[in-house]
């Protein structure tokens, strides 16, 4: 059993380490860089690269690289040696500030949505001393921005540290007129849940499909799913338990605060939680997160499915993003306290977030749009695409009463008893939890929902603290100028609730009633990512990044496009797939067992000319019918892909694929699971969805 107090941390060049490392001067210079904000003198980078080297040499480590994000939704990184040579032929192992500070990396083959041609090829990565560096496979990670030759930024990591900036400096704006004077940096804090499938690496390289597009393209429904709701926090069976293990250890030991692990709803699915940490920190911690989690299942005969929607007709994956705010000495800002109705400082705070989630809905869905999660959202396992915002019955109750300037004196605190004497009474939560709710309030934090299982934290999490930060902002214009703040506070909170109660609804998001009742209420239903992401680049997306320089108006625009041409490319992967997946391999297997049938039903009559052959003729008429039917729905997908260049423009080909492609796919799937219920299983070429589902 290993110490945790001991491994925890270990393979990180964290606070601890660079105390007991750097001369005091030095740690106090780079202290206060991050604090600051302020760029790190070339002196003191030398002295931390010194040591940081000499550190990760005694941990076994020969390489460094720098480790960035970019606009892939991965991690990359380039390995190079502290190796250095001497003048009398041998080497000695050197890390200089100017290595540790500045990276060049080759990027002319990452996405840049048309910010920089192929043949311009510099790009820089830059240290980000607000993140940890650590040490992963033996090799010295320092996490970085990624910007190109032209300063354009061309990760998801920089824009998530400006618009972290951006509501630090509203929200202290905001602090500061209720009196606060100590507080001097709020930061933004997550906590991503993450859920995942494992299934038996042996069956998985069995599934072209998943391989080439990481979920399955077809699949009968098995006569066993998640009807019997009997996985969810079910017993963790040996397999999963022991890779679970390994797992906690290789994430404790890079300081990734796992703690919470358990089965979740459909077969083969499971779900990993963190404790809250800095947003920055959380997003490269989610990234290390779902590299180890392949890693480690590819040790233990396992592969990892990240996808959102891997399998049809059960449960999708998704990335629970619990946002909060919190000061530099730990106060929460969303924490409403004994008496929300008189905590006026979270009621702003509160209705800044409400008004930002009204305003900017386009935004938030822009955020986890992919070809992934437009699977899974809408499914009864996952938010639908209209944007809410549940805030339970007691926070709803204190918002009607400021509208209504009426007084507040609902009883909310209850205890619960269950009618067992033995079990103790405990108090009961003030509200319910509601997990169709795609934003949700649950207690001192927002849960956005929608947030896909493969995707990258930064992005949505960008999104948001800019939104807020511009709420902010705005709260704060008003409320500096007001003669009595008191007066013009309980103003602003009420013209606020009554323009924005649209976006509260506390009841069931799966009907269709609320489907209409959105509808009614104005609220936008963006169904699919061609639809969402022209948002992105809208005049007011542009107005509102450029006002708190998150981003600028070409690197919006080049985002709009890296988006949409990430989602035709993975359609198209998909779609081609299909193709030669029903050509190569189903049509050819249907067909010999059609023979098989035929040979069957002919050595009968050959046996007894009279002998019933009805159950033969029965299926390879069906099976005939249907083996046409694929090759013709193949051929017209084809031709359809071929149509695609006729397309102007990124936009008119995503639709064009989510609309006509998509839809051919659709349709050859309906018949490919036809097939596969009438088709011999030793003929079926491919593991079926009861075999992988139940394969660990």
């Amino acid at each position: 059993m290993s110490n945790i107090s001991e491994i925890f941390g270990s393979m990180v060049f964290n606070d601890d380490v660079m105390k007991e490392r750097l001369p005091k001067d030095t740690y106090k210079a780079y202290k206060k860089t991050i604090m600051e904000g302020k760029s790190l003198d070339i002196n003191v980078a030398n002295v931390v690269a010194n040591a940081m080297k000499d550190w990760a040499i005694e941990k076994g480590t020969t390489h460094f690289t720098h480790w960035f994000q970019p606009m892939t939704g991965i991690t990359a990184e380039k390995h190079d040696s502290f190796i250095s040579a001497t003048s009398d032929g041998k080497v000695i192992m050197e890390f200089s500030g100017k290595e540790l500070i500045k990276g060049e990396p080759d990027a002319s083959s990452f996405p840049s949505g048309g910010l920089r041609s192929t043949f311009e090829a510099r790009g820089y990565t830059a240290w980000d001393p607000t993140s940890y560096a650590f040490i992963k496979d033996s090799v010295l990670c320092i996490p970085t921005a990624f910007c190109s030759y032209g300063g354009e930024v061309l990760d998801k990591k920089t824009p998530l540290l400006r618009s972290m900036e951006a509501l630090n400096e509203q929200a202290l704006r905001v602090l500061k007129l209720f009196g606060d004077t100590t507080t001097t940096r709020v930061i933004t804090t997550v906590g991503p849940e993450q859920e995942y499938f494992l299934i038996d690496k042996e069956v998985y390289k069995k599934r072209k499909d998943i391989v080439f597009t990481g979920r399955t393209l077809f699949g009968a429904k098995p006569p066993k799913g998640q009807e019997l709701e009997d996985h969810y926090f079910g017993a963790i069976k040996p397999r999963v338990s022991a890779f679970m293990k390994e797992l906690n250890n290789e994430l404790w030991k890079l300081g990734i605060l796992a703690r919470t692990e358990h089965n979740e709803v459909a077969p083969a699915q499971h779900e990993l939680a963190p404790i809250f940490t800095n947003t920055n920190i959380a997003c490269d911690h989610n990234q290390l997160t779902m590299e180890t989690l392949k890693r480690i299942a590819d040790k233990h005969g396992m592969f990892c499915l990240l996808h959102e929607k891997p399998f049809a007709g059960i449960n999708g994956s998704g990335k629970h993003n619990n946002w909060s705010l919190s000061t530099n000495d730990g106060v929460n800002l969303l924490e409403p306290g004994t008496s929300p109705y008189d905590n006026a400082r979270f009621l702003l705070f509160l209705c800044a977030v409400v008004k930002a989630v009204d305003e900017y809905q386009d935004l938030l869905k822009v955020s986890v749009s992919t070809a992934g999660n437009d699977h899974r959202l809408g499914g009864n396992e996952a938010p639908p695409a209209i944007i809410s915002i549940f805030l339970g019955d007691e926070l709803t109750s204190v918002l009607e009463s400021v509208e209504g300037e009426t007084a507040y004196d609902k009883e909310f605190k209850r205890e619960m008893a269950v009618g067992v004497d033995a079990i103790p009474v405990f108090p009961k939560d003030t509200t319910d939890r509601n997990r169709t709710s795609p934003f949700a309030f649950t207690g001192n934090k927002f849960e956005f929902r929608m947030v896909g299982s493969k995707l990258s934290i930064a992005g949505p999490n960008m999104v948001l603290n800019t939104i807020v930060a511009d709420e902010l902002s705005r709260f704060a214009d008003i409320l500096e100028k007001a003669d009595d703040f008191t007066a013009e506070l309980n103003k602003l909170l009420k013209d606020t609730i009554k323009n924005h109660k649209r976006i509260i609804f506390n009841g069931n998001n799966y009907t269709d009633e609320w489907v209409v009742e959105a509808e009614k209420r104005g609220l936008l239903n963006l169904k699919s990512t061609p639809e969402s992401i022209p948002y992105f680049s809208s005049e007011k997306s542009v107005t509102l990044f450029e006002k708190f320089n998150v981003l600028s108006r070409k690197e919006i625009y080049s985002r709009t496009e890296i988006v949409l041409e990430e989602y035709c490319k993975e359609i198209n992967i998909e779609a081609l797939t299909l193709i030669d997946i029903a050509k190569k391999d189903l049509i050819p297997s249907v067909t010999a067992y059609i023979k098989e049938l035929s040979d069957t039903a002919n050595s009968k009559k050959a046996f007894m000319i009279d002998i019933d052959c009805e159950t033969e003729k029965s299926l390879i008429y069906k099976l005939s019918l249907l083996a046409s039917s694929l090759y013709s729905k193949t051929e017209l997908l084809e031709n359809k892909l071929l149509e695609v260049k006729n397309c102007n423009g990124v936009e008119e080909t995503a639709y064009f694929y989510r609309n006509s492609i998509f839809a051919a796919m659709q349709e050859m799937r309906a018949v490919i699971d036809e097939l596969e219920t009438n088709t011999a299983k030793k003929y079926w070429p491919f593991p079926t969805y009861g075999e992988i589902l139940f394969s660990v």
